[in-house]
């Protein structure tokens, strides 16, 4: 089941992608580099279900805030296939850009803030038409391990206590611009606004039962939904596991955004 829905969704992408034209905004974003380093997920990655061996992440580039409403409003404007009523139902849901008032450009309010209500095909094509990507799992939990001054806090108790308190709050439609304080990478507002895609959303471990049924946002995930997790007290981490796991490509969310990546992947 789970091979069928990965080739599944590799079809699918390559229909989405075609969607796209690959032309950077005029308005490049700005992009940091994150250095090569030796790195332990919360995820198995050894031979067994219960053990992990250290990975190697090549050096990459990641952009520096989420993508904002205003700068999706761009791409979605010189794209109109992906603009609301536009993009076919098997690449965006019927929630994708709802909180906006117009198919194509956000509320003055939101502008700044993080895009929301974005589906995983769509961000995978306006990721292309930046050059990029969206970062990969590994990518993505190396960055967020890292408070204001140290690449990994994952160790500091009361750190991981001030972003559990984030996850616990109740999911809502992001309003809070970006541009927080950066981490030791000068990546910024990986956490505290809101949830983001990764690339490969649909291969982490988690078993089917805690996946939801339903409506996205409605987060019912108990630690006991998440198979092969190593650090168990890494609740935090296990909660955005398993909404990832949740999805499929064409979801939704009022909580969920994205960001792109370059070059990596060793």
């Amino acid at each position: 089941m789970a091979a069928m829905r990965v080739r599944v969704t590799t079809l699918l992408l390559v229909a989405a992608t075609a969607l796209a034209i690959a032309s950077r905004p005029a308005d490049a974003a700005t992009y940091v580099p994150i250095p090569a380093g030796r790195f332990e997920s919360v995820l198995p990655q050894g031979t067994g279900a219960e053990a992990s061996a250290p990975v190697e992440i090549a050096a990459f580039e990641m952009r520096e805030t989420p993508v904002t409403a205003q700068e999706f409003a761009a791409f979605v404007q010189t794209h109109p296939a992906w603009q609301r009523g536009q993009a076919p139902a098997i690449f965006a849901d019927a929630r994708y850009l709802s909180d906006w008032p117009a198919g194509d450009r956000p509320g003055g309010a939101g502008r700044n803030a993080p895009v929301v209500n974005v589906s995983w095909f769509a961000a995978r094509a306006f990721c292309a038409g930046e050059d990029a990507r969206l970062p990969t799992w590994l990518e993505w939990e190396y960055v967020a391990a890292a408070d204001e001054t140290r690449p990994d806090a994952r160790a500091d108790y009361a750190w991981r206590q001030r972003i559990l308190a984030w996850y616990s709050q109740r999911a809502a439609a992001g309003s809070t611009p970006v541009g927080g304080a950066p981490n030791a990478y000068r990546v910024r507002d990986v956490h505290g606004l809101v949830w983001e895609w990764v690339d490969d959303f649909n291969a982490l471990f988690i078993a089917g039962d805690s996946r939801t049924q339903g409506d996205p946002d409605v987060l019912k995930f108990c630690g006991a939904g998440a198979i092969s997790i190593i650090d168990r007290d890494s609740y935090a981490v296990l909660m955005r596991v398993a909404l990832l796991s949740s999805l499929s490509g064409a979801d939704t969310t009022s909580s969920l955004g994205f960001r792109c990546a370059r070059g990596g992947r060793g």
